[in-house]
C-alpha cells in the first residue's frame, strides 16, 4: 500500500466515508493517467505534505485535505474547465457518499479558487486561511531548489506536447510573468520563507525562453 493511499484511508477514517476505499482508488488511477508528467500523484504528495507544513502543529481540516485530493482530479491541458469539473466530481462523489453538504460546499469552494490562485479579503478568516494554505501548497513546487524546478518545468512542457514550440513559448512567458506580478507571491508565513527562491526560478526559467 502506497504512503499516499495509506494518507487518503487515514483521512477517510477520520470523516466516517462510506466507500473510501474505492473512491481512494479512483482518485489514485486520475492522478497516475497516461501523460500525467507533472500534475500526477508525485505533485498531490507534495501538496499535502506542504499543507501538513503549513498547519503544524495542527492537524488540517478535513474540507482542506479534501480540495487537495480533488483539486486536480480532473485534468486535460486542452480543456480550460480543469478546476470547475474537479470541484464538480468532488461534489457528486462525495455527496453521494454521505459526507455534510457544508462540508462538501466548502471542499467545491476550495477547489475552485486554484482557477485564479486568489483569495479575496471579503470572506470570512477560516475560508481565507483554508484558501491560502491550498493555493500555497498547489505552488510550493516554484520555491524549490533549482533543479527540483527544471524538472517541473520539463514535466509541464510534456503536458503540452501538442503545442508548437512558439505558442508555447508565449503562453508560458506569459504564465511565468503572472506569476512574477504576483504580490505576495504566497500567502502563509511558512511559504513565503520560499518566495526568493520560487522568483529566482521564475525569472530564470523566463530569462532562458526569452533567449
Amino acid at each position: 500500500m502506497s504512503e499516499l493511499y495509506q494518507w487518503w484511508l487515514t483521512l477517510t477514517e477520520r470523516l466516517v466515508l462510506p466507500a473510501a476505499a474505492e473512491l481512494g482508488q479512483t482518485l489514485m488511477q486520475r492522478y497516475g493517467a497516461n501523460g500525467r508528467f507533472y500534475h500526477n500523484c508525485d505533485h498531490l504528495h507534495h501538496v499535502l505534505t506542504t499543507i501538513e507544513a503549513i498547519c503544524a502543529p495542527d492537524r488540517p481540516a478535513p474540507a482542506l485535505l479534501l480540495a487537495a485530493w480533488y483539486h486536480d482530479a480532473v485534468y486535460d491541458p486542452r480543456a480550460a474547465d480543469n478546476e470547475a469539473q474537479s470541484a464538480a466530481l468532488a461534489q457528486r462523489q462525495l455527496s453521494a457518499a454521505g459526507l455534510a453538504p457544508s462540508l462538501v460546499d466548502e471542499v467545491a469552494r476550495l477547489i475552485l479558487l486554484t482557477r485564479t490562485h486568489a483569495v479575496t479579503a471579503d470572506l470570512p478568516p477560516h475560508e481565507q486561511a483554508n484558501g491560502r494554505i491550498l493555493l500555497d501548497a498547489d505552488l510550493a513546487i516554484l520555491g524549490a531548489d533549482p533543479d527540483r524546478y527544471r524538472q517541473y518545468a520539463q514535466a509541464i512542457r510534456r503536458e503540452y506536447a501538442f503545442v508548437p514550440e512558439e505558442p508555447y513559448r508565449q503562453g508560458r512567458t506569459a504564465v511565468l510573468r503572472r506569476l512574477l506580478a504576483r504580490q505576495p507571491l504566497y500567502y502563509t508565513p511558512f511559504m513565503q520563507t520560499y518566495t526568493e527562491q520560487a522568483r529566482h526560478n521564475l525569472t530564470a526559467e523566463l530569462y532562458e525562453w526569452l533567449q
